[in-house]
């Protein structure tokens, strides 16, 4: 399994690749210990509510998401952004089109293909 990411990526040079109906991601940038990755959702669309070791921050780059973290849950717009702690559940339903930036530390090995 490849290590890092080329130093440069050029968004229209890596393909989307569907996780769930309405949600694609495009993973970018990384190494062993950092990840980048755009997510594209489409209204309606859910990113399930899930938990994984890694810290996670997102961007909120465009469009409007409700967000689940834990027990608690907010409607986030452009702009905005949240934290993910490991091990922590979490989740989000896209409410308007748009894209989420995702930074993950150490990097999701299980979102690189073999």
């Amino acid at each position: 399994m490849k290590t890092r990411s080329e130093r440069f990526v050029k968004d229209n040079t890596v393909q989307w690749e569907t996780v769930a109906e309405g949600l694609n991601r495009k993973v970018l940038t990384y190494d062993g210990q950092i990840m980048l990755v755009r997510a594209n959702f489409k209204v309606g669309a859910i990113g399930s509510r899930h938990e994984h070791y890694h810290s996670q921050v997102t961007y909120v780059a465009s469009g409007k998401f409700e967000v689940t973290l834990g027990d608690k849950t907010e409607v986030l717009t452009a702009g905005d952004s949240f934290y993910v702690e490991p091990d922590l559940n979490h989740g989000a339903i896209c409410l308007e089109e748009g894209d989420l930036i995702d930074v993950f530390t150490p990097h999701r090995a299980d979102f690189l293909k073999k």
